[in-house]
């Protein structure tokens, strides 16, 4: 049984994103929780919450939590905020403010 939770047009880079998704990638979900606590990363608050998500819709399923591991983690690209920064002599520097989509899949030990 696997459940899976979305976290969309988050303000971060999918790059700074996928460093801590890999850190809980295949760990069982109370391990993956303790990870995400102690995570220097501001993104990890984020994704905590997306697990959380994602073990409540498996629950909801009848699946307890102590039996599930995080399948699959990742961070695709959302859309690109573009902004301007005025530069020397008049030119203009091009910002490009990225966001995320997050999406955590959380899934029994059974079937691996």
């Amino acid at each position: 049984m696997e459940a899976k939770a979305q976290a969309r047009y988050v303000r971060v880079a999918p790059r700074k994103a996928r460093v801590v998704l890999d850190l809980i990638r295949g760990q069982q979900v109370a391990r993956a929780r303790e990870i995400l606590q102690f995570s220097d990363r501001n993104i990890a608050e984020i994704i905590e919450k997306c697990l959380e998500s994602a073990v409540a819709n498996a629950e909801r399923e009848g699946v307890k939590s102590e039996n599930l591991l995080v399948r699959s983690t990742y961070a695709n690209e959302g859309p690109t905020m573009k902004r301007i920064r005025p530069r020397a002599k008049g030119v203009a520097a091009r910002i490009r403010k990225r966001t995320s989509h997050i999406t955590i899949i959380v899934g029994t030990g059974e079937g691996a």
